[in-house]
């Protein structure tokens, strides 16, 4: 899901994640790449933190599917016990409490590592979450980030605490974890990035130049599953967090294609529906059904080999049989009103049929 900035520059370090094979002299200066395939351990960090926590029960889930048992039984096999594990009931209960702390999720797509996050965030409860309580600008800017998922002083302690916690789970357990799993998965990060580069980004362009999204950071996470997280700052300056593949590289740019729809959806459901149905949540529930529906009309549109992947994809996180023919099947799981899905439509075209 997508949440949109228009206050703050991108402020993480752009350069790729694939290997580069070594050479001797200076490196030639190269162009910076449009949507560079990236890993960021603090992202995944700060995620899992957030996986560990939350009761992930929608049809789509934002995180892996088993993604916290797995871990729960690895600590338990190497005896581990952190701060996140001791803490887990309090930091839990304040979530369930406090709904908008959800949304610190999108916090560390911020910031270029957790040592900067911290500090950030030490500085942040420090000064009592007043955005003018440092006369350093960049340090305000990060500040009024923060602000907008941790306002209040109950929010503040939470946000502390589970950063405290997390910088224990991190020395005991995910540095090591995390290291481990991106060495193993080396060989599709690179494939992804071929992949990507070679074919999927160009057929993406136009709808993303034309949709204030011309170029960003495409950040693999291990913790993601079909929901990914959206930060957008400007037509440059985007990150999208989409799910690590285990091996099919192509799955990347499905989370992706359902995640670069969301200003379309957003604005789709929003044009037709009443103020009543969105005082009662029909809205955002049209909203997550929406941008499923979306990706799949916009992969039709630009990379029709990717769309019975998508739906298989899709289906398959939602618990429904991905054998057979399964436009049906997704159109059935997936149902939108009519005049929802027109506007999709009617958007994607004009969108598509642009300069």
């Amino acid at each position: 899901m997508k949440k949109c900035v228009a206050l703050l520059a991108l402020m993480i370090a752009a350069t790729s994640c694939v290997p580069q094979a070594g050479g001797g002299g200076a490196p030639a200066p190269q162009p910076a790449r449009q949507w560079p395939v990236l890993t960021r351990k603090h992202v995944d960090l700060w995620l899992h933190g957030y996986a560990m926590l939350l009761r992930d029960t929608a049809t789509i889930p934002v995180f892996r599917k088993g993604y916290r048992q797995k871990i729960e039984a690895l600590k338990a096999q190497r005896g581990l016990k952190t701060m996140l594990d001791a803490n887990r009931e309090a930091l839990q209960t304040r979530l369930a409490n406090n709904p908008a702390l959800f949304n610190g999720q999108f916090a560390p797509m911020y910031f270029a590592s957790f040592e900067q996050m911290r500090d950030v965030i030490r500085a942040f409860v420090g000064a009592g979450g007043n955005v003018r309580g440092t006369n350093d600008p960049t340090l305000a800017q990060y500040f009024a980030v923060l602000a907008q998922s941790f306002p209040n002083s109950g929010d503040r302690d939470w946000l502390r605490l589970f950063t405290e916690s997390l910088e224990d789970e991190r020395r005991q357990f995910y540095d090591a974890y995390w290291n481990s799993e991106n060495l193993a998965h080396v060989g599709v990060v690179r494939a992804t990035d071929s992949l990507w580069q070679a074919e999927y980004r160009d057929k993406l362009r136009r709808f993303l130049n034309n949709t204030q999204q011309e170029t960003g950071d495409l950040i693999l996470a291990l913790t993601l599953g079909g929901e990914g997280r959206t930060v957008n700052f400007s037509s440059r300056q985007n990150a999208v967090a989409v799910t690590w593949p285990e091996a099919e590289p192509r799955e990347a740019f499905y989370v992706f294609a359902h995640e670069i729809v969301g200003g379309v959806v957003a604005a789709s459901v929003n044009d037709n529906i009443t103020p009543t149905d969105q005082r009662a949540g029909i809205g955002a529930a049209y909203i997550t059904t929406g941008a499923v529906r979306a990706g799949a009309l916009l992969l039709d549109r630009t990379a029709k080999d990717l769309v019975p992947g998508y739906m298989r994809y899709y289906l398959g996180l939602a618990g429904v049989s991905t054998s057979g023919d399964v436009s049906a099947r997704f159109a059935s799981k997936f149902q939108l009103p009519d005049i929802i899905l027109k506007a999709i439509e009617r958007q994607l075209d004009v969108i598509l049929g642009g300069i």
